[in-house]
């Protein structure tokens, strides 16, 4: 029972309140995105019935695989894209996502307002900031963040509500929240998505308002395809 996903789930709450409480910050200011990748639609459903409403996946594919029968018997259950969004997938991803959080390049923003406008669906999207500058991760250059938000809204129209970021591996993150949240306060942005299993409480005491934890809740992923960089 202590290791269920229902009791790990619970525990990341406990420490989501008390880092809020520490913060001086209302627990319900901070979304607890679910990180379900590679773990079945049983581990997700396990999470629904422990009322866990909010999720993330890294894949459009494998997210198409596994949430539209939950959605369909959970209508207020919210599905985050929080991996790289390739423009052949814009189309699976505005119909199936209801926020995309790595909008990281114009070309991707031409191409999800474009099919926005085709098709009325206008999912949330967060700006994805490369905080640390890393020359391999995808993301906005901190330099260039406000002329990419305002580019997003004022011309293509998107509905950009916050920021997201993924801090180096090997450097302290809380100079990444810091500078993150600064950026989405500047920009009038809500929405500050950062902290994941390692270091969320970090990142709810520099004002995170989602934090993506993912092995924390459903433990060891049953496979592994590459470095995880956002769970």
């Amino acid at each position: 029972m202590t290791d269920s996903v229902a009791s790990r789930l619970n525990e990341v709450r406990r420490t989501i309140a008390e880092s809020c409480a520490d913060a001086g910050r209302d627990s319900g200011t901070v979304t607890l995105v679910a990180v379900s990748k590679t773990h079945g639609a049983e581990a997700v459903a396990e999470a629904l019935a422990a009322g866990q409403r909010v999720f993330g996946e890294n894949r459009v594919q494998e997210a198409r695989a596994k949430f539209p029968d939950l959605k369909a018997a959970h209508p207020d259950l919210e599905l985050h894209l929080i991996g790289p969004l390739q423009t052949n997938k814009v189309k699976d991803a505005v119909a199936l996502f209801d926020v995309i959080e790595t909008v990281d390049r114009p070309k991707l923003a031409e191409a999800l307002a474009a099919e926005m406008a085709k098709t009325g669906r206008r999912p949330r999207c967060l700006i994805e900031v490369n905080t640390g500058e890393e020359p391999q991760k995808a993301g906005i250059l901190p330099a260039d963040v406000d002329a990419f938000v305002a580019e997003c809204r004022d011309v293509h129209k998107l509905p950009v509500t916050g920021l997201m970021c993924i801090p180096p591996v090997d450097e302290e993150p809380a100079m990444h929240f810091a500078l993150l949240a600064e950026m989405a306060r500047r920009n009038g942005l809500a929405e500050v998505s950062m902290g994941m299993s390692g270091d969320y409480p970090s990142a709810i005491r520099f004002g995170a308002t989602h934090v993506r934890v993912g092995t924390a809740i459903f433990g060891a992923r049953p496979s592994f395809t590459g470095p995880s960089f956002t769970e």
